[in-house]
């Protein structure tokens, strides 16, 4: 589920009379989001109705991660009879997150009717499998969980290269390369670039990791003013950086629509 501020009570607190409902705190822009979701949605086919995943977007429903004291994201909430009962940030390595769900489970069976209902009825209540996962993806997913990111991209490059379109391929793309920029960034290049304005390597450097911790208007802004300083080269390197980040965003995103009229008007 796809939870908001609005649906909050109904789909989470209301929900979690019957059955657990596990509360991912994620953000479009967090490829460790990403990876998140996907294995909570493999495990929750697995479990079959004995649980529930409500993904929540901190940065369209911020009051439900600050109702969770959440500081980074993702993080994961246990929510059972409208508490929260466990919580925990990161990603675990799969065999202990399912084991994780598996003592959760048991440990709520007597006090949640819906867990025993699911169990009877066989997970009758799923009513899709999931298609087999693409080959390509998982060697891709593989090699992102390992830290390899070379790795990683290459293999998303070659989805891209035989399948241009392939729109799931592209934004993993971006994702990646930006983790590992951001994973080899000093940072101390913000005070870098906050001392030496002129200097483009270092504003760039410093937008990135303003976007990894969610400072994303801050880091817009410093690179459309980079564009407005600067001339020749280094405006087409903060011009382009920019657009690029934009890629880590959904395109109906708010803050990329002022970002996008903000470099306009700086460039004309």
């Amino acid at each position: 589920m796809d939870v908001t501020e609005a649906t909050f009570q109904a789909e989470v607190v209301e929900r979690s009379l019957e059955v657990p409902v596990i509360v991912a705190l994620v953000a479009s822009w967090s490829g460790q989001s990403q990876q998140l979701v996907a294995l909570l949605e493999k495990l929750a086919a697995e479990f079959k109705g004995t649980w529930k995943l409500a993904k929540v977007d901190v940065e369209t429903s911020p009051r439900v991660a600050q109702l969770f004291g959440a500081q980074a994201v993702p993080m994961t909430i246990a929510v059972a009879a409208g508490q929260p009962v466990e919580a925990f940030g990161d990603i675990p390595p799969e065999p202990q997150l399912r084991q994780w769900l598996t003592s959760l489970v048991d440990a709520l069976r007597d006090r949640l009717p819906g867990i025993k209902a699911a169990e009877s009825a066989g997970g009758a209540e799923q009513v899709d499998q999931p298609e087999p996962e693409d080959p390509r993806l998982v060697a891709a997913e593989d090699a992102l969980d390992r830290g390899d990111y070379a790795a990683a991209e290459a293999a998303y490059q070659g989805i891209l290269d035989a399948e241009p379109a392939n729109e799931h391929a592209a934004a993993a793309l971006a994702q990646v390369r930006f983790m590992a920029r951001t994973q080899a960034t000093d940072p101390s290049v913000i005070v870098r670039a906050d001392t030496s304005p002129d200097d483009v390597d270092a504003q760039v450097a410093a937008a990135d990791l303003e976007v990894a911790g969610q400072q994303v208007e801050k880091a817009f802004a410093r690179l459309i003013a980079a564009v407005r300083r600067s001339s020749g080269d280094d405006r087409d390197k903060a011009r382009g950086h920019l657009v690029g980040l934009f890629d880590l965003f959904a395109p109906d995103d708010p803050r990329v629509a002022k970002a996008r009229r903000d470099l306009a008007s700086a460039l004309f």
